[in-house]
Formats: structure tokens, C-alpha cells, sequence
């Protein structure tokens, strides 16, 4: 299986439809190969689960100030979702807030592109809403395959393995993506009950291709779950027409709400190995079988049960996001991130740096670009925070050596790719890396 989170690097401008999985060039197995010397010395190493602070606290005032959130998320939100936020609370089982809920499910069903029923908003951030998605569908003694192309697929193996499932990993190069042909080979060597892939890796900006790997999973028999953390709401998401049995994403990216919630979708072949578990879930808060007792089964009662105080002003907030998010269409969102990510490009270009994403797999939200030798990472950081702008540190094998640029919802515009740009220009200049 090889040491987790080792990998390689590469670089070049994207697309709106999904990328290549043709795997990594030559050059790029080459540099995977140092890569993995460096960072293992020939031996496995265990996951790390922690991140270090961007950068060095300051003190607080009272009062929050105004950022221009252009790291991996959260991202600045619309004005109509803050004045959402703002709204008179209500009872969580107030029956205008249940008929909120059946309007969130509604329109989150519509942009997960999807008829699943069970198709909510968790009151969690996106870990729990994957931890959901584990723990209701492995158990002890199941059989895992995970596809791990950087920080957040290790974390998909930790939660797979913490379900008691026994965890068999897939690695690619960091930039890099796996081929449909390496899942089918671990399944017909030995079958599995799930299948597991990050589909927009945050610590890398890679672009992992789902569909094919879909039907290979269902081919063997096995489950089909997808992290869509980063992705839903910035790039295509189908889960129908991809034939996924699960995703999770996260309420702060590309849809443009604050932290906090964590959409789920499952589909029928997941709620039957829900339904045909041998023991119940290790976790009661994240159970499917209660929570959907609270947002209603489908045909079932109306009645809800109480199952824990939902965050009423967060899905008040989400609602909006969503409605923004239908009102624009998904396709035309889709564009605009595309549109946002190739303009920075070019500025990048212009200025003298590099992307660190492949380009057959680079995601357009999210933007991992090359420290220039000599240029102090955390000083830069340091400088953009003094202006109000925020961007992201690498983490792992990249620590140091990337900085990582969300241009997501509300921030993938002309813009404000523009006000970061001259921001990123500024910073250099002053410090004397740029001529």
C-alpha cells in the first residue's frame, strides 16, 4: 500500500467538465518516487491528524474583523445569506421551521441533483457529515477500499477504520489521481462492501474523476461514497447520474453559507445496508435511523421526534445559500468558477508563479500555487492578513512549499480575483520578490 500522504507534484489551466484519469506522467512518477523518500525514508508512517494555525494569533478586540476569505474555506458570504442569519429564531419544532426543513431538503435534493429522500443538511461541519456516512455504512469486519491523493482521503481512511472496517488504501501522487482500472483491480483481488473517494482534494487542488469508478464499484457489488466537500455547488456534482450511494459536503465553500452544517445524500442501495446492519451504529448522534425520525422518513408519519436542537439561524442561512445557488443556475455557477479560476491563472502567469495542480486534474475553486524559492510563506500570509486578505498554507509533504487560494461562491468573481491578485502583487513587490 506504500506510505499515506507521500506523493508527487506537476502543473498548467482547467475546464468545466471532469477531468482526465489517464495517471501521472513519467515526469511526475519520477517526482512521486523522491516524494516518497523524503517524506517516509522507506518506511510507513501514520496518519497526522493535526494542522497548525495559518498564522500567529492576535489579540481579540470584541469585535470581529472584516476578511476577505480567500483560503479553503470558509468563504465570504452574500449579504442576503447574513441577513438570513439574522432572522427571529424559533423553536426547532416550530411548525415554521419544519416546513423550512422540508424547503432545504427539497432544494439541496435539487443541487446534489438528486431524488434521494434521505438528503439533509447534518448539524455538523463536513467531517461529521463524512463520519455520517461511515459509520452508518461499515461496521466491524467490513471491507473498505479508500482512494487517498492527499490529507483529506487519509482522513476518509482514519473514519473508515475507527467504523471497525478493515481499511485497504489506494494512493496516487499528490496532484495526482487514481485510474478507474486500480479500483477494479483491489475489488476483483478481493471484494469489498465500500468504496471511498475524495472528489475535490483540498490539499492539493486535484480533481479526482468518480464516474467510471461508480460503475466499477457497483460492478463488483461494492458501495460507491463520495467527500464532495470542496466540490458541490463549484464543479459538476450528479449524483443520479453518477450512480453515487453517498456523498457529504460542507455548508462554507461553494455554496456560500457559514460553517456549521454538513449536506448528506443516500441513496437506496445505502439505506439497505443501513437497514441490513448487523449491530446499530457506534455513534447516536450521527445514526441515520434517528435523525431521519426528526426531518421526517419518506411516506412515514408526519410527526417528528425530537432528536436534538437543530441550529436554527445556520439553516436559515442555508436555506438562502441554496435559493442563490438555484437562482443562478448550477451550470452558469460552474462557469463563473471556471471563468474565476482561469483569470487568476493568468494573473498568476503574469506575475511569475505556477500552479502546483496538473492541469488535466486542477479544480477551479481551489488553487494550490508554488512558494518561488527564497520567498518567506508564513511573512506573505502575514502581510495579506495585515490588508484583510486571508489565504492557506500547504500542509504535510507541502508545508511551506504551497499556498493554497479558494475562489469559491461569492468570491469567484472578476472582482475579487482582481482585489487578491493585486493584493498577492503587492506583498511580493514590497518584500522585494518580484522585479
Amino acid at each position: 500500500m506504500g506510505c499515506w500522504g507521500a506523493w508527487g507534484a506537476g502543473s498548467a489551466a482547467s475546464g468545466e467538465k471532469s477531468p482526465s484519469s489517464s495517471g501521472a506522467a513519467a515526469a511526475s512518477a519520477k517526482r512521486s518516487a523522491n516524494a516518497r523518500r523524503e517524506m517516509c525514508g522507506g518506511t510507513p508512517v501514520e496518519l497526522k491528524l493535526g494542522m497548525r494555525a495559518k498564522v500567529s494569533s492576535a489579540p481579540a478586540t470584541g469585535e470581529a474583523p472584516t476578511r476577505e476569505l480567500f483560503g479553503p474555506g470558509p468563504s465570504n458570504v452574500d449579504p442576503r445569506v447574513t441577513r438570513a442569519l439574522a432572522q427571529p429564531l424559533v423553536g426547532h419544532l416550530d411548525p415554521y421551521f419544519l416546513q423550512l426543513m422540508d424547503e432545504t431538503m427539497d432544494a439541496l435534493r435539487r443541487v446534489y441533483r438528486t431524488t434521494n429522500h434521505h438528503t439533509i443538511p447534518m448539524s455538523a461541519t463536513g467531517s461529521g457529515g463524512l463520519e455520517t456516512i461511515m459509520l452508518n455504512l461499515l461496521e466491524p469486519g467490513d471491507e473498505a477500499i479508500v482512494g487517498v491523493i492527499g490529507y483529506f482521503g487519509q482522513r476518509l481512511a482514519e473514519m473508515a477504520s475507527r467504523a471497525g472496517a478493515t481499511v485497504r488504501v489506494l494512493e496516487a501522487p499528490l496532484g495526482d489521481v487514481i485510474a478507474p482500472e486500480r479500483i477494479a483491480a483491489e475489488l476483483r483481488r478481493k471484494p469489498a462492501k465500500l468504496v471511498a473517494l475524495v472528489h475535490a482534494e483540498t490539499s492539493t487542488g486535484a480533481w479526482q474523476p468518480v464516474e467510471d469508478i461508480a460503475g466499477v464499484a457497483h460492478e463488483h457489488g461494492a458501495l460507491f461514497a463520495i467527500d464532495c466537500v470542496t466540490s458541490l455547488g463549484g464543479v459538476p456534482v450528479d449524483i443520479d447520474r453518477w450512480g453515487v450511494d453517498a456523498a457529504g459536503s460542507c455548508s462554507q465553500k461553494c455554496l456560500g453559507s457559514p460553517p456549521g452544517l454538513a449536506p448528506v445524500t443516500f441513496g437506496p442501495r445505502a439505506l439497505d445496508a443501513v437497514r441490513r446492519r448487523r449491530h446499530k451504529p457506534s455513534t447516536w448522534y450521527f445514526d441515520l435511523n434517528l435523525v431521519f425520525q426528526y426531518w421526517g422518513e419518506a411516506g412515514g408519519p408526519k410527526d417528528r421526534v425530537f432528536h436534538h436542537t437543530a441550529p436554527v439561524a445556520s439553516l436559515y442561512a442555508f436555506r438562502e445559500a441554496l435559493r442563490l445557488v438555484l437562482e443562478e443556475g448550477l451550470e452558469a455557477r460552474w462557469r463563473r468558477h471556471r471563468d474565476a479560476h482561469e483569470r487568476f491563472a493568468r494573473g498568476l502567469e503574469r506575475l511569475g508563479l505556477e500552479l502546483f495542480t496538473p492541469a488535466a486534474q486542477r479544480l477551479p475553486q481551489l488553487n494550490v500555487i508554488k512558494i518561488p524559492p527564497g520567498v518567506d510563506d508564513a511573512l506573505v500570509r502575514r502581510q495579506l492578513l495585515a490588508r484583510g486578505i486571508e489565504i492557506a498554507g500547504g500542509f504535510g509533504p507541502l508545508k511551506g512549499k504551497t499556498w493554497r487560494v479558494g475562489l469559491m461562491g461569492y468570491n469567484a468573481t472578476p472582482a475579487r480575483v482582481d482585489l487578491l491578485l493585486n493584493a498577492i502583487e503587492e506583498v511580493l513587490r514590497v518584500g522585494a520578490f518580484l522585479r
